[in-house]
């Protein structure tokens, strides 16, 4: 095989049958995710490069992928790598892979954040309403729209649905996203300019019946005005403690988004997610002081000194019931770990735990939001309200399945 001329094109092909032949659900799709692994090419240019020939080590690596996508090795772990949100997570053996329904749960969290505790100008999704927003505006539509054609045309090519994307957990073009995202950081730094040139305008000299710069004009009324105007506050940094970490994707995606506004304490009791998770968080250039991971048990290591300042704590515990763990895929109960996965009898042991450490966890008004299993919501809604939360409500999954769970502490515990 080695001595053969192996094209992208006929390395995919060959791979889509092979995996197809050994009952892989998504073959072309997996061949596509395994050949990007081993050349470094995104989707799109493996269709501009057909003719291209892959060298001896990427054919090794391309031989080695697939007979571990053959036993049903999840595809996360052995391309190293998946998309969550806006930012790249590492993925490894030991520690659970992010999922399109925890996306969900930072909506939830971001969502919460903007709405209660950051200010208008801390939410990137959220513009100042200014006269130039208009052409702003029209800007980042027509990059949406750009970004649009090209996910099209990338499934024409690649012959894809969206539900094939979907299976393999969520949206791996996520072109959409990144271009709102973009269009959206554009706009703010043009109403930025905008209001620089502005500022410069007013500052402009008075001048006399020749021309001359009056002294001391304007002077006066900057005065007056600046000592008017209030000592701007401080802005509000937003404090998230998260339970079971895993690879990082939710506290880095939050520190991540609305970066300078939001810092996450972060815990997990497997070592190996820990590292990883540090690892994730390095690689995205965010420090210690942004995104704080704990090797612990639960909330064993927060300082007491903390206890009550939280604005949110949020989790994806283990939530599968322990029934229903023998009827999970095959490449999830034999690869995952149960660690992160079992959740006991009806799925809620851990989350009872963390309903316990809310009210002591968060300030009043805080946010406590679960991912969870899909015949527990109910359930799992019920016992925050006999806990004494309010606001209690259940959020559906984009299959529309009960799927999270947020609740308002209103009275905080304290320690005796």
């Amino acid at each position: 095989m080695a001595n053969e001329i192996w094209t992208i094109k006929r390395c995919l092909e060959w791979t889509k049958e092979y995996l197809a032949e050994r009952g892989e659900e998504h073959p072309r799709l997996s061949a596509e995710w395994l050949l990007c692994a081993a050349t470094g090419l995104a989707r799109i240019d493996l269709y501009m490069r057909m003719d291209e020939t892959l060298n001896a080590a990427q054919l090794e690596t391309m031989h080695a992928a697939v007979v571990r996508r053959a036993k049903g090795e999840p595809l996360q772990y052995i391309t190293g790598s998946t998309q969550f949100r806006m930012i790249d997570v590492a993925c490894a053996p030991g520690v659970l892979i992010p999922r399109p329904e925890t996306e969900m749960l930072v909506e939830e969290v971001l969502n919460y954040l903007d709405a209660e505790v950051l200010s208008p100008e801390a939410a990137a999704r959220q513009r100042v309403e200014l006269p130039w927003n208009d052409e702003v505006e029209e800007a980042r539509k027509a990059e949406a729209a750009l970004a649009d054609e090209r996910a099209t045309a990338e499934r024409r090519a690649a012959n894809l649905t969206a539900a094939d994307e979907a299976a393999l957990g969520g949206d791996v073009l996520g072109s959409r996203a990144y271009a709102e995202e973009l269009a959206d950081r554009e706009a703010e730094e043009a109403a930025a300019q905008a209001a620089e040139a502005e500022a410069a305008e007013a500052a402009e000299p008075e001048l006399d019946e020749y021309g001359i710069a009056i002294e001391g004009a304007g002077q006066e009324t900057a005065s007056a005005q600046d000592a008017a105007a209030p000592a701007p506050a401080e802005p509000r940094i937003a404090r998230v403690l998260e339970v079971g970490c895993g690879t990082g994707c939710i506290s880095l995606s939050l520190a991540w988004e609305r970066r300078g506004h939001v810092t996450c304490t972060a815990t997990d009791i497997e070592p190996r997610a820990i590292d990883l998770a540090t690892k994730n968080r390095d690689a995205l250039g965010l420090t210690a002081d942004e995104v704080a991971f704990s090797l612990t048990n639960l909330v064993s290591s927060i300082p007491h000194d903390e206890w009550g300042t939280f604005d949110v704590l949020v989790s994806n515990p283990p939530y599968i019931p322990t029934g229903v763990m023998r009827s999970l895929p095959h490449e999830v109960k034999d690869f995952e770990p149960d660690l992160a996965l079992e959740g006991g009898a009806d799925g809620l042991d851990i989350f009872r735990r963390l309903l316990n450490a809310a009210p002591y966890m968060l300030r009043a008004g805080g946010l406590f939001a679960c991912e969870l299993y899909e015949g527990a919501l109910d359930a799992a809604a019920e016992l925050c309200r006999q806990a004494g939360l309010s606001d209690v409500r259940i959020v559906h999954d984009l299959t529309d399945r009960p799927r999270i769970v947020r609740a308002i502490v209103t009275e905080p515990k304290q320690r005796i």
